[in-house]
């Protein structure tokens, strides 16, 4: 197969990829406007900016069994087809409930990462999935995109005309990857799937570990993208363009190094770069979720007054380097599902991708709950910490679990034990 297909299949699966991205990260930027015309709460924002990634988590687990199955070039365009209708009757909302109808329907283009993913690992050797997989994550830059124009449209032509503007984009890049991206491989056209069944996925130990990863390198990626617009104007009293700006630049840097990423997998790796990115979050995290502190201290002679609180520079700088590691552990993701199951990319990536993109729909609702809670906007980082926490011991202790059965499965095969002593 030539190199110059395989990489117009990975440009055109990427622009592709981008733009159902930018559908479905749209309400991390009408939100705003939203909001301060309907006087929405807290709540009711974070429901808003997860109503899209629900269906997409959802989607993305029968997307995957299709993908496996079908040509995955056909169901990408399909997918993207789909997704127009929604866009059109945004023109038409009145109210919040309609709204939030319609973010389910638009969170339909969150499983074309599955299709697209699919679609490019036949192009490519094992040797270099971690690579492709990474350059196809760039996509995730096309939330960068909606910052950007969205904000423009709104001003300019109002929030109702964003939707008609986006169905004709995403029509003509449906149109344009149906006509000019390469046909599959002839070796892998009629290439059989393994008998393993989608449910029984659901039983391999690997597939938990690397969806637990991924909920948070990406749904917490998610999360933050939806959010950070949101935190930036409340809790910093920022104009919109400038909070658009920060998140514009915690987005883009987070997906363009993916494609990084995927090179590192390939060399050192994909666990090993898991766990530095753990560790990286971890410590950014721990700063992030100190509250604004003010106390006084009593000294013999007078008072000391101390104000404890990370100011809008540092908070952009820690949150950055969050996003970096992020992209990181997003693109090594893949290169270990290919390594365990390349016959079954498909089948695997929807579910470990479904179980990372559920990040994305409850994080922000706990984001909200948590601030409404404690009365604090750092909360929801003192949040992220936690949830981080815990994946860190609940993948610590499920390797060590792997590996414990594993010594016994290879003590058995050499007659060291009985089968009965299993």
């Amino acid at each position: 197969m030539s190199e110059k297909i395989a990489q117009r299949a990975l440009i055109l699966a990427t622009f592709s990829f981008a733009a159902n991205f930018s559908v479905w990260t749209l309400y991390a930027a009408l939100v705003i406007p939203i909001t301060a015309l309907w006087h929405l709460n807290v709540l009711e924002v974070a429901g808003l900016l997860s109503a899209p990634m629900l269906s997409g988590a959802l989607s993305r687990i029968p997307a995957g069994i299709v993908a496996d199955k079908g040509n995955p070039k056909i169901l990408f365009v399909c997918q993207m087809l789909i997704c127009l209708p929604p866009l059109g009757l945004l023109f038409f909302i009145e109210n919040y409930s309609q709204l939030l109808l319609l973010g389910f329907w638009l969170g339909l283009s969150g499983s074309a990462f599955v299709f697209g993913n699919r679609y490019v690992n036949d192009f490519f050797p094992r040797n270099r999935q971690g690579t492709a997989m990474g350059v196809f994550g760039v996509g995730n830059a096309g939330a960068a995109i909606t910052l950007v124009i969205v904000p423009i449209l709104q001003e300019n032509f109002g929030w109702h005309s964003v939707g008609p503007i986006y169905l004709l984009g995403l029509l003509f890049v449906a149109l344009l990857f149906l006509f000019f991206a390469p046909n599959r491989p002839s070796h892998v056209t009629d290439k059989a799937v393994q008998s393993l069944c989608w449910y029984g996925l659901f039983k391999e130990s690997q597939i938990w570990r690397l969806g637990l990863y991924y909920y948070f390198v990406f749904g917490s990626f998610l999360a933050l993208l939806l959010w950070l617009p949101y935190y930036y104007t409340q809790a910093y009293q920022l104009p919109l363009p400038q909070a658009m700006a920060f998140t514009l630049f915690f987005v883009t840097t987070s997906s363009v190094v993916r494609a990084l990423g995927g090179w590192f997998a390939d060399k050192y790796g994909g666990r090993s770069v898991n766990w530095s990115v753990f560790w990286v979050c971890l410590v950014c995290l721990f700063f992030l979720s100190y509250p604004p502190t003010s106390m006084t201290i009593h000294g013999v002679e007078h008072d000391v007054h101390l104000d404890i609180a990370i100011n809008v520079w540092i908070f952009s700088v820690l949150i950055c380097v969050i996003g970096l590691a992020q992209g990181f552990g997003r693109a090594s993701v893949f290169k270990m599902i290919h390594e365990y199951y390349p016959d079954n990319m498909g089948r695997a990536g929807g579910i470990v991708s479904a179980i990372g993109a559920l990040g994305g729909f409850t994080l922000p609702i706990l984001f909200g709950m948590a601030v409404d809670f404690l009365g604090f906007y750092s909360a929801s980082f003192m949040l992220l910490y936690g949830v981080l926490a815990i994946c860190m011991m609940a993948m610590y202790f499920a390797i060590r679990a792997e590996r414990y059965h594993r010594k016994l499965q290879e003590a058995a095969s050499y007659n060291f034990l009985e089968d009965d002593d299993l």
